[in-house]
């Protein structure tokens, strides 16, 4: 921003010089030397307002970005053809103004501003009905989540689904359904075998749940994870996505993207096996000699032959991590210095 600074120290050095002919005609020596204390003084104000002034201006730069890659393409076209409404409105009526004596420019400046500060913000808000002007039309669905292959091939988000913790509507766009029948009739074997599991999955999905087939396609858009990303753009639904880079461009545009593998990580167990712990041992267990105890979050810890600590802490280690549809269950022995 070295460019940006200089800019600064140079309007620093304007203002003063304009400041010192502000002042008027007097003595040339001494208005010589009020107009240059005044430059250096508008140059020394500049360079310690400059850092603040780089920070704004970054700040408003990044906001202006944000705010122009939300755009989308509808609610640009809506904004065009509202303005075109609006000059071509007030060409007609500069033509009227200009019969009344006291006409002047000015009445049709003001025309068009108003003309365009009505039909602009109508035009934006009913976007989905103007927006077929230049781009295809796609309804907003908020709520929904837009799969990619990648999720549907992986299989996880059927039983995601099935247990509720999935919500709104599942979207599987039209290219995406091209993208998995290519493969599935590909001449590679692995490839067609990951073609057929996604199509595979998706019939079990739509057992579970409804599934909508959105047809929308932009043949400019040479890829389809670009495809994806308009279409979550257009949308305003969620990409569910297990592709890393995918999900870092898609929150670049400032989309939300769900991953399966992140939410795995996030589920995985704290637990396990070979890990040592320390559990109070509190009643016996099933088998004669098992101890149990509890972890803080209440996870249960049976212990081979740890009966005999009873009341007391034992050390133990890990051998199995078990999960259940009552919740985890910890199974551990003696650790080998406390089983002695």
């Amino acid at each position: 921003m070295l460019a940006f600074r200089l800019f600064i120290l140079l309007l620093g050095l304007g203002l003063g010089w304009a400041a010192g002919l502000l002042l008027g005609p007097g003595d040339a020596e001494l208005a010589r030397v009020n107009t240059l204390s005044l430059m250096l003084a508008g140059a020394l104000a500049a360079l310690l307002l400059a850092p603040r002034a780089e920070r704004l201006v970054t700040r408003l730069w990044g906001r202006l970005t944000r705010w122009y890659a939300g755009l989308s393409p509808s609610t640009v076209a809506a904004a065009t053809a509202g303005l075109l409404v609006a000059l071509l409105l007030s060409v007609l009526l500069g033509q009227l103004l200009r019969a009344l004596p006291f006409y002047s420019w000015v009445w049709s400046v003001g025309v068009t501003g108003l003309l365009a500060a009505f039909f602009v913000p109508f035009a934006v808000r009913h976007a989905d009905a103007l927006g077929f002007l230049a781009f295809p039309q796609v309804r907003r669905q908020p709520g929904s989540k837009i799969l990619d292959s990648n999720v549907i091939i992986d299989g996880r988000i059927v039983e995601l689904t099935r247990s509720g913790f999935l919500e709104g509507e599942l979207v599987v766009p039209g290219f995406v359904l091209r993208e998995l029948q290519l493969l599935a009739d590909h001449a590679d074997p692995q490839k067609r075998a990951r073609g057929k599991r996604g199509l595979g999955v998706l019939e079990e999905l739509r057992a579970v749940r409804p599934l909508r087939v959105e047809d929308w396609d932009d043949p400019a858009l040479k890829t389809v994870d670009d495809r994806l990303v308009r279409l979550a753009r257009e949308t305003g639904g969620k990409l569910l996505t297990n592709d890393g880079n995918l999900g870092r461009v898609a929150r670049l545009h400032g989309l939300d993207v769900l991953s399966l593998h992140a939410a795995a990580a996030a589920l995985k167990a704290q637990v396990q096996a070979g890990d040592l712990l320390t559990v109070t041992v509190t009643k016996s267990g099933q088998q004669p000699g098992q101890g149990v105890g509890y972890l803080e979050d209440g996870t249960m810890v049976v212990v081979e032959d740890g009966l005999k600590f009873r009341g007391k802490p034992a050390r133990v280690q890990v051998v199995n991590n078990v999960q259940t549809n009552m919740g985890r269950m910890v199974f551990a022995r003696l650790d080998k210095g406390d089983a002695a």
